[in-house]
This record gives C-alpha cells, structure tokens and sequence, in this order.
C-alpha cells in the first residue's frame, strides 16, 4: 500500500504580446509572472533537488505562455522589466530615511537583483529549457493543454474548433519540449464527457477534473476523488480534492489570508507620488504593482502594519506543519477506509504561489522538506503514480460536465455580461469548418497557387479564432476595470477573422494577409488542416 498527495499548478497568461508599444500594462502581466512566480519557483525547485530533497510536483504552462516565454523580443522586454524594477528599487532604499522602509527595500533589491542574476546567467533567458531540466531530472511533470485557454465544452458543437485547440496546444508542448505529453491541463478544469474521446485519440493518458465532476456522476465510485477513474475510451480521469485544496485556496479560511502575510493590495505604485514613479510607468503614466509593497494584512484600527518578515516565517511554519500533518492524516484515514493506495490531488493556479500569495513558493519548499522526513506518505505526480500502480484494477469514471469556475459548471462564462461572445465564436467556427472540409474534397480542381493562398488564409482564420476563444477574455468581462480591454480583444480577433474571410472569398491585396500576420505573431507554422473533419 501506498500513500500519495500530488500537487499540480497551472501557469497561463493571455497572448499579450504588443508588438508596435514600448511598455504596457497587459504585457507587464507576463513580466510579473515570470519575476514573481516562475523565477521564484525554479530558484527553489533547483535548491532542493542540489541538496537532493526528494520532491515531484506536476506543472502546465499553457501554449500561449510557451509561445511568450520563447519569444525574444519579449525575454529583452522582461530583462527590461527587472531592470527598471531594481532602478526603482534602489530609488526605495535611498529614500529609506523618508518611508521607514529601508531594510524592506534592501530585502527586495536583493531578491530582484538575485532573479537577475538568474534569468541572464544562469539560464540564458530560456525558462522553458531550464523547466525541462527539472523534468529530466524526475522532479517535475509538464503536461500539455489547449492552444489558447478556450474553454473547450463550450465550443463542443463544432468539434473541429475543439481539435484545433487540443492539438495546436499539443504542438506547441512538442515544439518546447521535445516530446508528447501524457497528461493534458483542461482550461478552467472544464470537462464534458464528449471530450474523453478526443483527448484519448491525441495521445494523451491522463487529465484533471473538478471533484464534484466525478463524485456527482451516476456511476461515481466510492473511492473518488482520491483514486482515478477510467473512461470507456480509457482516458484516466484525476479529481481534485476540493478540502485539501481549500486549506490553500479558499478565499476565506485559506492560509493566504492570515493576517501575518504580505498585503497584496498595498504596492508603492499604487500610492507612490505619480512624479517619483514616472520613469517606472512610462509614458502611458498608468498606475500599476510594482511588487514592492511594505505592508502585511493585519492592520491596527484603519492602518496598515508594516510586513514583518519574522511574523510571516512564523506562519509559514505554521501552515507547512499544518497542511502535512493533515494529509498525513487524511490519508491514513483513507487507507483505513479501504481506500487502495491513495492520492490526494491538490491543484492551484501557479500564480497564487510568489505573486498572489507572496510566501507561497516558500511554503511549497517547506512542504516538500517536511514530508521527505516522513515515511507515512510522499509527494507524486499523475504519471508516476500510475505507474508505480500499473496493476491496480481502476474503478469505470463517467465525469459529468464541471469547471472549477464559480458554481462548479459554466457559469462565468456564460452570463448576460460575456454570453454574446460564445453566439460569435460558434458562428465563425462553424463557418470555418465547413469550408476547410469543401476545400479538402475540391482542393484537386485549384491551381497550386490557389491551394497555397487558402492554406495561408485558413491558417490565419484559425490562429485569430483560436485567440478570440480565450477564457480569460469572458472571464476579465466581469470586471468594469478591463471589461473595454477584454471587449476590444475578443472584438479585434472576430474583426481580422472577417477581415481575412473577406480577403479569402472575395480576392484582395495579399499586403493586407501580411498585415493581419504580423499584428499577432504567435502559432507562426500552425498548420493549416487543425479544422479538418472531426471523426
């Protein structure tokens, strides 16, 4: 008998890539990504496996996030955006004197300056290199998801847009990591049973669901969510253990909202004077975080209290001894039960680990030395742990339809604020569907110039319908603040789909194709037949 608990993250960011704007707010949401959640991540993944710390964690970066975390121009943009932070960090330990905060700039001048150090010289800029290291290693799993975060049971009534996302997404896994997947990230942990299918026929093992998407289905086993089911197309199906999960999660109850943390809102380009941070925001003059922030959560009457380091270490402590032990527990209570060789999956988006919740990577490390002293459970990933139990007869799953969005299903997505959207994108998507399947039967009777200029246009058709499908795109809809931004994405890809349909059917000026290519250089060898005839 064996004992398991799997942590698995999920790392995403948009396609925000400006090609034609020096500096801008969505483009800094990469920048942030990668100095406070992927740097901090890898500087901790690569101690513990030096000083040889057993440990797995399983990991999706999304392809939109491969495609960035690859480009060029914007690893020199993220170099950029280190730079201008540790200028404005030195700014903040100058001016010590004035705020009080001097110590705290000094700690985040270092940090910023070790991240430094890091991205340029120690791994060249090339993240992604450095992740499959750790996965060669046996430490980390990479899994693939869809190409740009669409929520794929919404799109399930033209399949071919589904198989476009699925393997455009697979692709990109490929192109970055040399070679397939096993487990497959679903954007928003969204499912529905038509999906076992599709997901089997491309190659992949194993996928993760919202525990209620297996524990509500007719057919649900005992044993779920802490043991994976098998489909009827044999896809093993993981469910995520929402208890465990909300020790973390829980916006409420969960250990990111002690008091002791550092208070995420208070952030010196919030409240810094707009003269002192001009050269730091640019020409737009826009506020934005900065990372540096000098306050923890408690507060004394309407102040804030300034962050302590020690009170977080504290906590910190605190929380690693309690979510171990807890599994520890829950796991051996499960075992008793008659629950064979248990495994407690506990999924987070990424970015809650470094940039939501500051000390995060640091409690993923103290969780993973705390539980290599002990010999009740360890930590795995989906992979390993089916492995290691090859032989174990799997109970039969048929998940139902769920996301991990509110309410458990669709909702989010799907509300009088973003539900025209799915309207637009079923109707392009069925549109372009059934011309690539006319395109193949006739392609015989066009001239190879012909059959090149449609491949070209319907590789475009794709890629802009692909990135108009983004979740977070109905998702920031919610929010007055990027509604317009979210609005204006969404709208901006549908407009160049028309653009190219019109340039596609009714002729016109090839400089016009080129135009549309260059505004949204990602997916540049996508092929041209992902919308073929779904089987």
């Amino acid at each position: 008998m064996s004992r398991n608990c799997s942590i698995v993250l999920h790392a995403h960011v948009p396609w925000v890539k400006h090609p034609n704007v020096e500096h801008c707010l969505e483009e800094d949401w990469l920048h942030s990504a990668i100095v406070e959640t992927h740097l901090p991540l890898l500087e901790m993944l690569f101690r513990l496996r030096s000083e040889e710390v057993p440990f797995h964690l399983t990991l999706n970066l999304s392809p939109t996030l491969l495609a960035m975390m690859s480009d060029r121009s914007l690893k020199r943009r993220t170099l950029a955006y280190l730079d201008r932070t540790l200028r404005l960090c030195r700014d903040e330990v100058e001016r010590g004197d004035i705020t009080g905060f001097g110590k705290l700039a000094e700690m985040y001048e270092d940090r910023f300056f070790r991240f430094r150090s890091l991205f340029v010289d120690e791994w060249q800029g090339d993240l992604i290199k450095a992740f499959a290291d750790l996965r060669d290693s046996g430490h980390l799993e990479l899994t693939a998801s869809a190409a740009t975060h669409g929520l794929l049971p919404l799109h399930l009534r033209v399949p071919e847009t589904v198989q476009a996302q699925v393997r455009a997404g697979i692709r990109q896994y490929v192109q970055s990591f040399g070679r397939m997947p096993r487990g497959f990230w679903l954007p928003e942990c969204a499912y529905a049973p038509a999906l076992s299918r599709l997901l089997k026929g491309e190659g992949i093992d194993w996928t993760l669901v919202e525990e209620h998407g297996l524990t509500t289905s007719p057919q649900a086993a005992d044993e779920f969510p802490f043991v994976p089911g098998i489909t009827a197309d044999d896809l093993m199906v993981f469910g995520r253990d929402q208890a465990s999960s909300s020790e973390i999660w829980n916006a409420d109850e969960g250990f990111p909202g002690d008091s002791r943390y550092r208070d995420f809102l208070r952030d010196i380009g919030l409240e810094a004077p707009p003269e002192y941070l001009a050269d730091y925001l640019g020409k737009s003059n826009e506020r934005q975080f900065t990372g540096i922030k000098y306050y923890r959560s408690e507060r004394d009457g309407d102040n804030s209290l300034p962050y302590d380091t020690d009170l977080a270490s504290k906590a910190l402590e605190e929380h690693s001894v309690r979510f171990v032990s807890s599994r520890g527990a829950q796991l051996a209570a499960l075992e008793a039960s008659g629950v064979e060789n248990p495994n407690i999956v506990c999924a987070f988006d990424a970015d809650l680990f470094g940039h939501w919740w500051y000390e995060g990577t640091e409690f993923l490390e103290r969780i993973f030395r705390k539980t290599a002293a002990r010999e009740d459970f360890a930590f795995t990933t989906p992979s390993k742990y089916l492995a290691a139990n090859d032989e174990q007869e799997w109970p039969f799953a048929s998940p139902v339809s769920s996301s991990w969005g509110e309410g458990g299903y669709f909702e989010t997505w799907t509300n009088e604020q973003n539900s025209w959207v799915q309207a637009e994108l079923q109707k392009r998507s069925e549109r372009l569907a059934r011309f690539v399947k006319l395109f193949e039967t006739n392609r015989s009777e066009y001239s190879d110039e012909a059959i090149a200029r449609y491949q070209r246009c319907i590789q475009l058709l794709t890629r802009e319908l692909l990135l108009s499908q983004s979740s977070d795109w109905g998702f920031l809809m919610l929010n007055e603040a990027s509604r317009d931004y979210a609005e204006g994405r969404t709208n901006g890809h549908l407009e160049n789909f028309d653009r190219v349909w019109n340039l596609m059917t009714k002729g016109g000026n090839d400089e016009e194709l080129s135009d549309i290519e260059a505004m949204n250089p990602i997916f540049a060898d996508l092929p041209w037949n992902l919308f073929e005839p779904y089987q």
